[in-house]
């Protein structure tokens, strides 16, 4: 049985390769639930990912170890290097191997993974592999499982690191599925990353073009690492002598293992991927970024970490991360916004630049005061943002919903300086040959290209006569809320009067009368006042105590063109048509 000639998927897409992988779902119906189908599949094909990748110098490094430890030296610096790797395993077994003992399947497969280097070990802990491999030996499955994924061939040169990157992103998004998982987490389509790496880079012509740069990239919602491996790709592909340094942070285990996998095979020091809550425990203090990309969970409330989150903010303020407000409990992903803020490296350093993927509710929710409104009002007014990219809606996996792509950079050209850059990118997609989840629409490479010019060339741009980029001063999204107060009257209608303390002789102000109203902070507020309000309450006055400043950025408003109505006569020729389709209909029944 362990002579089986491995599966090539050189010609076979992505998504049927991971078809193919997931089809040991098969194996598993009735012994575990569907939702559970992933526990096994995806540290079973990391495992074989592993085992293909360190075949070509498994007898290499046997040999090394063997002579070393002879020699009474501590093996593993010359491991690695035999390897060629940043990880080796010093078993005689491998996959294709255990198939020659049935009987034992369970005992040499716990023995192989124990003689991997601790990084991988570990990889397999956050799997809770072990777990796993118990409960398929009981069920008789485990041989089965191990003898299906033994014959597909996953070595480098047949599937390459950027495929294997899709596959497992296809496959954890199957499992999320199935797990029925908050919309938002854990996946952001290639196409999407290509074009936030594209508006990172644009205008840093050093790792674009010169020899030895280094630059350091973060994803603090790191899910699969897609993001860091687009980045290092795009950058790779234009610029083969620059080197891209990932950092990384994940909470769910699934994902994590997968990252710290893949980053291991491709030479990246996994001990920059950190599990665990980038909220509530920053796994990365003091470090600071070139470059950073996140697509943080939609809608997902931090009620659980509400206290570690609030705790930081009133004791650091400013000095922490939550400084400039916290949002309400219900969506935490402005909190990503502010985290990753914090990490920008200081601009008199070379400054920072990043790319944050939202949903509507950051740039709008939230009146003058608010959690939401001070952390637009804090970016704005530091000059931190320097665009926004409306995306079509049906882009993401788990999600319909409309999303916006936020760059945002403390080291911003002169041109760009006191402006944000609004682009309406709604229309640029292409439809889905076969939908994935909710996903149903696609960037082309030409779609990338066209917004990435929109957003170097920094002017105003129309399409079909409809604006789709848009340039507006920071001040431009602000605005004061003032309080509008009218007098209480007595029963004969005069106007009271306070009897002491500051409004004494003043009139008492009518809780019931009160309004808001919502001044551009380029207006002046007595002469709006006089304008929108005194030619229709002259009694009224402003409460200049309760006046707060506020920001939202009402996207859409600005995109908005009028569509006259048709005129009346072709409304009623519609009509008399449809008026005359159903008397035919009906009199075609009387008959």
């Amino acid at each position: 049985m362990g002579g089986k000639t491995p599966l090539r998927f050189s010609i076979m897409s992505d998504t049927n390769l991971s078809a193919f992988i997931w089809s040991v779902a098969d194996l598993l119906r009735g012994d575990y639930k569907q939702s559970e189908y992933g526990k096994v599949i995806l540290p079973f094909t990391v495992l074989r990912r592993l085992d293909c990748v360190l075949e070509p110098t498994k007898a290499a490094v046997l040999e090394e170890r063997s002579s070393r430890e002879q020699m009474g030296l501590f093996p593993e610096p010359f491991l690695l290097r035999k390897s060629g790797q940043l990880f080796f395993n010093t078993s005689q077994l491998d996959l294709k191997k255990l198939m020659g003992d049935q009987d034992h399947i369970a005992e040499n497969l716990r023995s192989y993974l124990q003689a991997f280097s601790p990084a991988v070990r570990d990889i397999f802990e956050r799997f809770e592999f072990h777990t796993q491999i118990d409960r398929l030996d009981k069920a008789g499955l485990l041989y089965l499982v191990t003898e299906k994924f033994a014959t597909i061939d996953l070595h480098p040169e047949v599937v390459s690191n950027a495929q294997m990157g899709l596959v497992f992103e296809e496959l954890i998004r199957k499992f999320a599925e199935l797990s029925n998982e908050t919309a938002g987490e854990h996946f952001t389509p290639r196409e999407v990353i290509r074009l936030m790496v594209n508006l990172l880079f644009i205008e840093d012509d050093d790792a674009l073009t010169k020899p030895g740069v280094v630059r350091s990239l973060y994803d603090p919602t790191a899910g699969t690492g897609g993001m860091l491996s687009v980045a290092g790709e795009h950058l790779a592909s234009i610029n083969p002598d620059a080197r891209l340094v990932m950092y990384g942070q994940e909470l769910n285990p699934e994902s994590y293992a997968i990252c710290k996998a893949d980053m291991l095979i491709k030479g990246q020091d996994i001990a920059n991927i950190i599990f665990g809550n980038t909220l509530s425990a920053d796994g990365l203090p003091g470090k600071h970024f070139d470059y950073m990309l996140s697509n943080p969970p939609f809608g997902v409330e931090w009620k659980k970490i509400e206290k570690e989150i609030r705790k930081e903010s009133e004791q650091q303020g400013f000095s922490g991360r939550f400084g400039p407000g916290l949002p309400r409990v219900s969506d935490g992903s402005l909190l990503f916004l502010l985290h990753l803020v914090s990490k920008m490296r200081p601009a008199v350093d070379g400054g920072s630049r990043f790319g944050i993927v939202l949903n509507g509710s950051p740039l709008f929710t939230g009146g003058a005061g608010s959690g939401e409104s001070e952390i637009r009002r804090y970016v704005l007014e530091n000059d931190l943002v320097e665009a926004i990219i409306g995306l079509p809606t049906d882009m993401f996996y788990n999600t319909g919903i409309s999303t916006y792509v936020w760059v945002v950079s403390n080291r911003k050209p002169a041109h760009r300086k006191g402006r944000v850059q609004l682009i309406d990118a709604s229309s640029f997609w292409q439809k889905m040959r076969k939908s994935l989840g909710s996903k149903r629409k696609e960037l082309s490479p030409q779609h990338i290209e066209e917004i990435t010019r929109l957003f170097g060339r920094f002017e105003e741009s129309t399409k079909d006569g409809a604006p789709i980029s848009r340039i507006f001063k920071n001040e431009d999204f602000g605005y004061r809320t003032i309080t509008v107060e009218r007098p209480e009257r007595d029963a004969e209608g005069k106007i009271v009067l306070g009897q002491k303390g500051k409004g004494k002789g003043l009139p008492v102000p009518d809780a019931s009368l009160r309004d808001t109203e919502n001044v551009p902070l380029h207006e002046d507020v007595e002469a709006y006042f006089r304008r929108e309000v005194l030619p229709h309450a002259p009694d009224a006055w402003i409460d200049h105590d309760k006046t707060k400043v506020g920001y939202e950025i009402p996207f859409n408003r600005h995109f908005y063109v009028f569509q006259p109505p048709r005129p009346l006569h072709q409304i009623d020729a519609d009509l008399k048509q449809v008026t005359d389709r159903i008397l035919t209909l009906i009199g075609g029944l009387s008959q």
